[in-house]
């Protein structure tokens, strides 16, 4: 969502890099230029003018680092005001100390609130927690059944006794739920209330009601990070009408603007606690201002993506996968499809490369690659026989092309696979001997082994040879006198490398010729 305020804001600081003293006129041009920024992604104008305020007064301000030079030094001002304008720390939910926790969603129709009512459930289940689903929006056309959907998904429990479509009462509905989990032993009621289209005296009161009647130890404001700059205005609507302690941003995967969602934090003074990223139950992170902002500046989130690698893989599975990879054993095919369906559970590729750092200057590339590529390398590994994954040397060519008609591939793919298969455990147990990962096996200036014949890695630069090519073979001299010179030279050379009496530098003894341990019978060959 952020690709473009992030492109703009990084080329405005890279503009300031390389330079040894930064002059005001060229800080406040990187900061104009941070300031088109902002506006254009639709943060809201107060925001940024207390924004760039904020950066010119502490980069003014700031004293020479001997660490870092004046560009790193604009880089992480604007840093630490991004994670300032985004909310500042993370914050933990308000749990109960007795009795269920109860946690409100509020928001106008269309936010999602249904359907992160079930992302946030599972969340809390992987917690540890015993969630509650409450259908308490029994206005919007099917919202009861939709909850009901989402929740089985989710594998959380719903309390939904009114059909809804207009049916039944919200405010008893939340009641009747808090005090159902009271007796089932739930610990957190997760309350969906009615939106509308647009900001109204009856949908306040009845989200006012719902507060009053369940006494919610946190209500969560849930806003659509494409709404644009209405976002700031419904978002404190709410907080003058209902109130509420957090943020939840949903649809972050899209591709609006979105810098209003970004302003809400800074206008209300509410901390963004989630947000949700894509359309599955799964697509659910605590926000962290100080990772998002890391984003936006293309430095990358390697934190959430550690996080979600921890969920996603085995222990066991990975230290004996590493251990293979060390050379303990052998790294096959079977190794590797376990690995690819461990990966398949973080969630996009897409979105797990652009965690990491400077992924911003091959954008266009990581847009482009397609998430089908994963789901067929599975169908051609799964179309293997268990020997073959074992034993890739058994796949000779009309095993390749049972493979291929199996998996619904070509021949020439087959063999794209076994070739990146082998170029990646190469390079792998270049990195794991090398210790210390890419920088272990680069140590000394040499690439890891099979590196070099990944794509754009194998080409040789023009002019350059290796060492012993760079020696020519010097030719004979046309110089009568100087060839004999030459001849005898060599001779010389050839009579030190080898002893005389033996071709093959075995030295005779006492003039005789050398004893040979031959096999019984071979020996009369050699008397004649």
């Amino acid at each position: 969502m952020f690709a473009t305020l992030s492109d703009r804001i990084t080329s405005a600081v890279a503009n300031l890099r390389g330079r040894g003293r930064l002059s005001d006129a060229e800080i406040s041009a990187s900061i104009a230029e941070i300031r088109r920024a902002l506006l254009d992604a639709d943060v809201a104008l107060p925001v940024v003018r207390e924004f760039t305020a904020s950066v010119r007064e502490k980069a003014a301000a700031a004293e020479l680092s001997q660490v870092l030079d004046p560009a790193q030094q604009i880089v992480k001002i604007v840093h630490e005001e991004l994670t300032r304008i985004l909310g500042g720390e993370t914050r933990d939910l308000h749990m109960a100390k007795r009795g269920p926790t109860v946690i409100m969603l509020a928001g106008l129709q269309g936010a999602g609130k249904t359907t992160l009512a079930g992302k946030l459930g599972r969340w809390m289940k992987e917690q540890g927690h015993s969630p509650l689903l409450v259908a308490s929006d029994l206005q919007r056309p099917n919202a009861v059944q939709q909850l009901e959907i989402v929740g089985k998904g989710a594998g959380v429990a719903v309390w939904s006794p009114e059909p809804g479509n207009g049916v039944g009462d919200p405010v008893e509905v939340a009641r009747t739920g808090v005090a159902h989990a009271k007796e089932q032993y739930y610990d957190v009621v997760v309350v969906d209330t009615a939106g509308r289209l647009g900001v109204d005296a009856e949908l306040m009161q009845q989200a006012a009601d719902i507060r009053d009647a369940v006494q919610p130890n946190e209500i969560l404001f849930v806003i659509d990070a494409m709404i644009g700059q209405d976002a700031v205005t419904t978002a404190q609507a709410f907080a003058d009408g209902v109130g509420f302690t957090g943020v939840v941003l949903s649809k972050l995967d899209g591709d609006a603007r979105g810098g209003a969602a970004l302003s809400v934090a800074s206008v209300t003074g509410a901390p963004v606690m989630f947000a949700s990223t894509g359309e599955k139950v799964g697509d659910f992170e605590r926000f962290h201002a100080d990772r998002m902002a890391s984003r936006i500046l293309d430095m990358g989130d390697v934190m959430t993506l550690i996080e979600q690698a921890e969920r996603a893989f085995d222990e066991e599975q990975a230290a004996e996968l590493a251990n293979k990879i060390a050379g303990d054993g052998d790294f096959t095919l079977e190794d590797f499809l376990q690995q690819m369906q461990q990966m398949k559970q973080l969630g996009s590729m897409k979105k797990m490369l652009g965690m990491l750092p400077g992924m911003g200057q091959i954008r266009e590339q990581l847009e482009n690659f397609d998430e089908r590529e994963v789901d067929r390398v599975e169908a051609i590994v799964r179309s293997m026989t268990p020997a073959e994954r074992r034993n890739p040397k058994l796949i000779n060519g009309s095993r390749r092309s049972r493979i291929a008609r199996g998996s619904g591939t070509t021949v020439t793919e087959i063999n794209q696979l076994m070739q990146r298969f082998d170029q990646a455990k190469t390079m792998m147990r270049s990195m794991a001997r090398g210790g210390g990962g890419m920088a272990g096996a680069m140590a000394g200036g040499g690439m890891p082994a099979g590196l070099g014949s990944m794509p754009g890695m194998g080409k040789k630069s023009k002019g350059r040879m290796a060492p012993q090519q760079n020696k020519r073979k010097k030719g004979k001299s046309g110089n009568p006198a100087k060839r004999a010179a030459q001849e005898r030279a060599a001779a010389q050379k050839a009579e030190q490398r080898s002893p005389a009496g033996s071709a093959f530098g075995i030295e005779p003894q006492d003039g005789a010729p050398p004893k040979l341990d031959l096999p019984d019978g071979l020996g009369k060959f050699l008397d004649r």
